[in-house]
C-alpha cells in the first residue's frame, strides 16, 4: 500500500524514553516537530528545532498546563478529512495545518495512585488533553498516525506510514484510552467513593501471551495481566522450560496462592495437581517439607506443580528433579540450583521474588452466561476457635487443625483434609457429598502408607478439616474410622448437636471456626 509521508508531528509524552531518538530521526527527514512543555524542553536540550503548541494555537499554555492542546488549531489538524472539499476549505479559511503524526503517552495516573499520593495529586494526574488528541487522531487514522506505544517508534521513524499500520496504531490508541479511563473510573468508584462493587466495574487487562490452547486443545486461550500491582505467576521470571500452557498457569497460580499462606512460616512445600493440592508439608528444611508433601500422594505428584516458600536449595532441587514435574515455583534459586534444573530441559522454573500477601483485598470474577459473578477474595481467617466438645484439643491437635484448615481453604469443595505434624495425610476434593470426600481422603492415606511401607496411615492421630459444616454425623464418623482425633469445621448446621454428640461419643476434640471456605 502507498505510504503517506509525515510532514508535521506533534509529540507530547510523560514518559520520554526514546522520544529524542524518534524526534531526531523525524527531523532528519524534514518533519516539522511540534511539542508541549517538558517534551519540547527535552527536544531542545537535545539540539532539535521544535515549534511550541502555543505558537501553533496562538494561545499560551495556561492554568498550570491544564489547557494547551484543546484548541481547533490542534484538533482541526487532526480531525480534518483531507480529501473532503468542505474540510479542506475550513482548514484554508482558518489557517489550520494538517498534523500527520501524534506521539502521546499519558500522565502517570496509576503510578501516582500506586505510590500513595494525596487526592489532589491524583486528580492532577488525570490527563485531559492527551486522551483527546489520541482519540481525535485515532478516529482519523485514514490520514493520521497515532502512536501510544514506544515499541512502534521505529515504524514511524521512517517518515511515512501505511493505512494498515495506522489501523494497528488506532486500535492500540483506543485500547490505551479505554484502559486509562477504566483506571480512573475504578479509582473513583472503589477508592474515592469506597464502593467495593460500583455500578460499573471497568476491567483493564493487557495481553501478556497467546497460549497454544486452553484447558483442551480445541479451545483457544491467552494470558492477560492485570494492572492492580499484585505480583504473582504472571510476573514471575521463567528461567527455563517449555512455554507455559493454560493449565500450567492455572495450576501454578493455585500452588502459589496456597504456599503464600505459609510465607512467614517454616520451610513449606506445596504440590498441586489440576488446581488441587495433593500434598502439603511444613518442616525444618525444604528438602524435608518436599519429602513429606510428596509422601502424601506419590501418584498424583507425578507431573504436578511444586511451590515452595523459600529460595530453592541444592538438596531440594535434587529431590524435585528425581521425578517428572511440570512446573516449580520458588521465590529464588542460586546458580548451583539453576545448573541442576538445566539438565531437565522441559521443566519450567518460575522465580517470583516475594510471595503475594494472602490477606490482600481484591476481586475475583467469573464469567457465566449473560454476565459476570464478582466477589471479594477469600482472604478470611477465623478468629478465636470455639471448642464445642467435652474434650478440648491438645496443643499439637490444635496446631494440626489450623494447618489442615489452611490447606482445606485451597481444596475444591466438598473438601476434607487430614493432617498430622504439619503435613497432609490425606486430601479429599471436589466430591458431591462430604462423606465421600472423607472416605476418599482416608483411602488415599492408606494407599500412601502401603506405598511407603508404614505400619499405619498418617490419619491415625490426625486432625481433620472440613471446608463447610458436616450436615450429618456420617462424614465425621468416617473421619473417626480413619483415626482422626481432632476436627476443625465451620459449624452452623441444623444438626450440629447431633455431630457434636457423635464427636463426644468417639472422644474427639472439635472446634468451630464460624467461617467456611467453599471453593468451586
Amino acid at each position: 500500500m502507498t505510504s503517506i509521508p509525515i510532514r508535521r508531528a506533534l509529540l507530547s509524552v510523560s514518559d520520554k524514553t526514546g522520544v529524542v531518538d524518534l524526534a531526531r530521526a523525524l527531523a532528519s527527514q524534514g518533519v516539522e516537530l511540534v511539542s508541549t512543555g517538558g517534551t519540547a524542553k527535552a527536544l531542545r536540550d537535545a539540539g532539535l528545532e521544535v515549534r511550541d503548541v502555543a505558537d501553533l494555537t496562538g494561545f499560551p499554555e495556561m492554568m498550570d498546563g491544564r489547557v494547551k492542546t484543546l484548541h481547533p488549531m490542534v484538533h482541526g489538524g487532526l480531525l480534518a478529512v483531507r480529501d473532503d472539499p468542505e474540510h479542506a476549505a475550513a482548514m484554508q479559511a482558518h489557517g489550520i495545518g494538517a498534523i500527520d503524526l501524534v506521539v502521546v503517552n499519558l500522565y502517570p495516573f496509576e503510578a501516582t495512585v500506586a505510590r500513595g499520593a494525596d487526592r489532589d495529586t491524583v486528580i492532577e494526574n488525570i490527563d485531559i488533553g492527551g486522551p483527546s488528541m489520541v482519540r481525535s487522531a485515532a478516529k482519523n487514522h485514514h490520514y493520521v498516525a497515532i502512536v501510544t506505544d514506544p515499541a512502534d517508534y521505529p515504524i514511524v521513524a521512517t517518515g511515512a506510514t501505511t493505512l494498515d499500520q495506522r489501523k494497528v496504531f488506532a486500535a492500540k490508541a483506543f485500547a490505551a484510552t479505554a484502559a486509562y479511563d477504566g483506571a480512573i473510573a475504578r479509582w473513583f468508584g472503589t477508592v474515592d467513593q469506597a464502593e467495593q462493587f460500583p455500578p460499573v466495574l471497568p476491567l483493564t487487562l493487557t495481553r501478556g501471551a497467546t497460549l497454544r490452547y486452553g484447558e483442551n486443545p480445541h479451545q483457544s486461550a491467552a494470558f492477560y495481566t492485570a494492572t492492580d500491582g499484585v505480583r504473582g505467576i504472571g510476573q514471575a521470571r521463567q528461567v527455563q522450560g517449555k512455554e507455559l500452557s493454560y493449565n500450567n498457569l492455572n495450576d501454578a497460580d493455585a500452588a502459589l496462592e496456597l504456599v503464600a499462606e505459609f510465607r512467614d512460616a517454616a520451610p513449606t512445600c506445596v504440590i498441586v495437581k489440576h488446581a488441587n493440592p495433593c500434598g502439603v508439608a511444613t518442616a525444618g528444611s525444604l528438602e524435608q517439607a518436599y519429602a513429606e508433601a510428596f509422601a502424601c500422594d506419590t501418584v498424583s505428584a507425578f507431573g504436578g506443580i511444586i511451590a515452595v516458600n523459600r529460595p530453592l536449595d541444592v538438596a531440594t532441587a535434587k529431590a524435585i528433579t528425581g521425578i517428572f514435574t511440570e512446573v516449580v515455583v520458588a521465590p529464588d534459586a542460586d546458580d548451583e540450583v539453576l545448573a541442576l534444573f538445566a539438565a531437565k530441559k522441559n521443566l519450567r522454573l518460575l522465580l517470583t521474588g516475594d510471595l503475594p500477601d494472602p490477606a490482600r483485598s481484591g476481586l475475583f470474577a467469573k464469567s457465566i452466561a449473560g454476565g459476570w459473578l464478582v466477589q471479594g477474595r477469600d482472604a478470611g481467617t477465623p478468629g478465636e476457635l470455639k471448642v464445642v466438645t467435652q474434650r478440648a484439643p491438645t496443643a499439637q491437635e490444635l496446631d494440626d487443625c489450623r494447618f489442615a484448615w489452611t490447606v482445606a481453604k485451597h481444596v475444591k469443595s466438598n473438601a476434607i483434609v487430614y493432617a498430622k505434624d504439619r503435613a497432609t495425610a490425606g486430601i479429599g476434593a471436589g466430591q458431591m457429598n462430604r462423606l465421600e470426600s472423607a472416605r476418599i481422603a482416608a483411602w488415599k492415606a492408606r494407599d500412601a502408607a502401603d506405598k511407603a511401607g508404614w505400619a499405619a496411615p498418617r490419619t491415625i492421630g490426625s486432625a481433620v478439616a472440613s471446608d463447610a459444616f458436616f450436615p450429618f454425623a456420617d462424614g465425621l464418623l468416617a473421619a473417626v474410622e480413619a483415626g482422626a482425633t481432632a476436627v476443625i469445621q465451620p459449624g452452623g448446621s441444623i444438626r450440629d448437636d447431633e455431630v457434636i454428640a457423635a464427636a463426644d461419643a468417639a472422644g474427639l476434640a472439635m472446634v468451630f471456626t464460624g467461617m467456611r471456605h467453599f471453593r468451586h
